[in-house]
């Protein structure tokens, strides 16, 4: 047993190491400072992804709406997690379009979408990247495996290190969230 924990944190610590390389620090710039630049304009940030991926996607706005690391005015991040929303989208016009209607309905030009999915395959992930290119929003997509459909669609992807399980994918997804926010902070005039 104590092989599984310890095997559990080397190999996360291993996973870490591997992205942590001077291509993906530039991603992680280039989507802190497109997020900072659309709050700035007064526009937000949207979040989308499945399973524990909605639960990071919740977990990006909530860090944004409430606090990171220092009191600051809320900033505009919503991550799309109604469950009668989704269940009412879903049952209407199918799983695929949960996201994507939401975008329909909310997403505007200069906002900024984080899509999330460790096979960069979800089908209602991707339908909301499309659907956001399609309003003049950036998309910012979090991935694994070969990034799937959703690296053909975003203006930055940062893609976990290969891994054959995807709570490895989803360790990585939540230090770059993590990330992502210190930096929004540390960029804004958040008075």
């Amino acid at each position: 047993m104590q092989e599984i924990v310890k095997n559990n944190f080397l190999e996360a610590a291993r996973l870490a190491g591997e992205f942590c390389t001077g291509e993906n620090i530039e991603k992680i710039l280039l989507a802190g400072e497109m997020m900072s630049q659309a709050l700035e304009n007064g526009h937000q940030l949207i979040s989308c992804g499945n399973g524990g991926s909605l639960c990071d996607a919740a977990h990006f706005a909530e860090e944004l709406t409430a606090r990171f690391r220092k009191n600051r005015r809320a900033l505009k991040a919503v991550a799309i997690t109604d469950p009668a929303y989704i269940t009412c989208v879903g049952n209407d016009f199918g799983f695929d379009k949960v996201f994507s209607r939401y975008i329909e309905a909310y997403g505007s030009a200069g906002d900024v979408l984080l899509g999330i999915s460790t096979s960069g395959d979800s089908p209602n992930v991707v339908n909301a990247a499309i659907e956001a290119k399609s309003r003049g929003m950036k998309v910012v997509a979090l991935t694994g495996k070969n990034g799937g459909k959703l690296s053909e669609l975003c203006d930055v992807e940062l893609r976990a290190p290969q891994s054959e399980f995807s709570d490895r994918v989803q360790e990585i997804h939540i230090k770059v969230i993590h990330t992502l926010c210190q930096l929004i902070e540390s960029q804004l005039r958040l008075d």
